[in-house]
């Protein structure tokens, strides 16, 4: 056995076990890396007398233990930050909470009117709400301006009776010379009751009982 290898195997383990700077993990780290040297240890004690291992092998093992190490340290940290931006992200959200939001979420209809912002194809000559219930079926389809607007949806058929209680699914679809040329959704307005965090996602939940997530919110102004 090469004494030199197995000091300088040594040494360079040592100078790895001072490395570690976090109070808290060097318990962790001086374990694996104890655990580590016994293997090491035992590699050397039972290499072939006639074919030792090359010095440079004890290298690369010490180096590869080091970048395992620190990638393992590295997403702790990565860990840790994610946890502080989700928080940082329901604390700014709380701003919202009290506002009215224009976003892309279902209606849930219980009788009463519901604000809208339709926006059809700024080309299309006609334009029409479509109104799906929740097993995707077409119970209404309304004539609407291609341009931007602002309405209530009253949820009532042609002939004035109400639609059943549900939840409903608004879209608008645009026509030149009576071709559909896009779909696009109808932004429903919602009064924001409740931020927070969700298995690491920020969510908003409205006071139709609405979930969203701040991407779905494409405006925001004071409550109503």
């Amino acid at each position: 056995m090469d004494i030199a290898q197995t000091n300088a195997a040594q040494s360079a383990g040592a100078t790895l076990n001072r490395a570690s700077t976090p109070a808290s993990d060097k318990a962790v780290l001086s374990s694996d890396f104890e655990t580590f040297l016994t293997m090491l240890t035992a590699q050397i004690q039972n290499q072939d007398p006639l074919n030792p291992i090359d010095s440079t092998d004890f290298a690369t093992q010490l180096a590869t233990f080091s970048s395992v190490e620190q990638q393992v340290r590295s997403n702790d940290l990565l860990a840790v930050l994610g946890e502080q931006m989700q928080a940082i992200g329901v604390s700014q959200l709380s701003n919202w909470v009290g506002m009215t939001a224009r976003a892309t979420m279902p209606v849930i209809f219980d009788g009463s009117p519901v604000t809208i912002t339709t926006a059809g194809q700024a080309q299309a000559d006609t334009a029409e709400l479509v109104v799906r219930d929740s097993s995707g079926t077409v119970v209404q389809r309304l004539p609407v301006s291609p341009a931007r607007q602002e309405m209530e949806w009253a949820g009532v058929t042609d002939v004035g009776s109400p639609l059943s209680a549900g939840t409903y699914d608004l879209s608008v679809e645009s026509f030149v010379q009576g071709d559909l040329v896009a779909t696009a959704p109808a932004y429903v307005h919602g009064r924001i009751i409740e931020a927070r965090n969700e298995d690491g996602l920020p969510l908003l939940v409205m006071a139709g009982g609405q979930v969203v997530t701040p991407n779905d919110v494409v405006g925001l102004r004071e409550g109503d």
